[in-house]
């Protein structure tokens, strides 16, 4: 049987990628020989732009993880990366061919398998993209799954993501991944710096997000955070900041049903709502 294409948010795009070649989970080969010179080309020069601007913006653990990506001028095999993933942190990655449904990727990182898009952004897309590719996906999140706790956390969303989805919160959790894995900030002893991925495989929100006075920046509070939206096609009006990976490790360990049903009472704000108990983190 087919598998169904996702299409991003509320979006009227048609999807990205070939899902006839997925399986029944939605992974599927590389194929890396189908790259282009110009495939190549377009990673090296992404990886080469953000790789120059992390200094400074990113966090410590990401710029020490980089190196484990491996090759810097093109693609890379994602069986290449594997065999330093798997012994560092028990990780692998697995190809997809976009965007799949909410079960399907958290069966996956619930068993410490990371879905990456295997298809690239055209030239025309250099600056931004709406949909993940496989450079952000590649850049942005595989190098903190070398990260032990790190990968710890991302497989404990997963499964706490199965759970959510039986109990209709698959949402309201989705809100605690844009927030942390996507767009999270840790505050480091010389500063506030960039974790999340679709931070750090951006040009412009890495420096918006870390040195902007604009957006609100707030303490993690699991309930602020699942009752906040967030923006799919801008910059985010507000970043939740963590102390450590290990203060977001135990911060998120608890169960979170009681957290759902407290959500669905006080009901969504807004991505730029600030409230009496937001605990602000101020720049400098």
């Amino acid at each position: 049987m087919a598998v169904e294409p996702v299409v991003y948010g509320a979006s009227e795009r048609p999807p990205r990628g070939d899902y006839s070649r997925a399986r029944a989970d939605y992974t599927c080969a590389q194929n890396w020989a189908s790259y282009t010179a110009a495939d190549h080309d377009t990673y090296r020069r992404l990886y080469e732009r953000q790789s120059a601007l992390l200094p400074g913006l990113a966090a410590d653990a990401f710029i020490e993880a980089l190196p484990s990506l491996g090759v810097k001028d093109h693609i890379p095999r994602f069986e290449d990366i594997n065999e330093r993933l798997r012994p560092a942190s028990g990780w692998e990655i697995v190809a997809v061919p976009g965007l799949i449904p909410e079960r399907p990727f958290f069966e996956l990182l619930a068993n410490r398998r990371f879905p990456v898009t295997d298809w690239i952004r055209t030239p025309a897309e250099f600056d931004y993209i709406v949909e993940p590719d496989v450079f952000h996906d590649l850049f942005g999140h595989v190098p903190l799954l070398f990260n032990p706790v790190f990968a710890d956390y991302v497989q404990r969303y997963g499964q706490g993501g199965l759970k959510a989805h039986d109990l209709g919160a698959g949402e309201l959790l989705s809100r605690l991944y844009w927030y942390t894995i996507e767009f999270g900030l840790i505050r480091q002893p010389d500063g506030l710096r960039a974790y999340g991925a679709g931070i750090l495989s951006s040009s412009g929100e890495l420096q918006y997000s870390v040195t902007s006075p604009q957006p609100q920046r707030i303490a993690l509070d699991l309930l602020r955070c699942m009752r906040t939206r967030y923006k799919i096609d801008d910059y985010q009006a507000t970043y939740f900041v963590i102390d450590s990976f290990e203060h977001l490790f135990e911060v998120t360990s608890p169960d979170f049903t009681p957290l759902y049903d407290a959500v669905r009472s006080l009901g969504d704000l807004t991505p730029d709502a600030s409230t009496a108990s937001d605990s602000s983190i101020t720049l400098g």
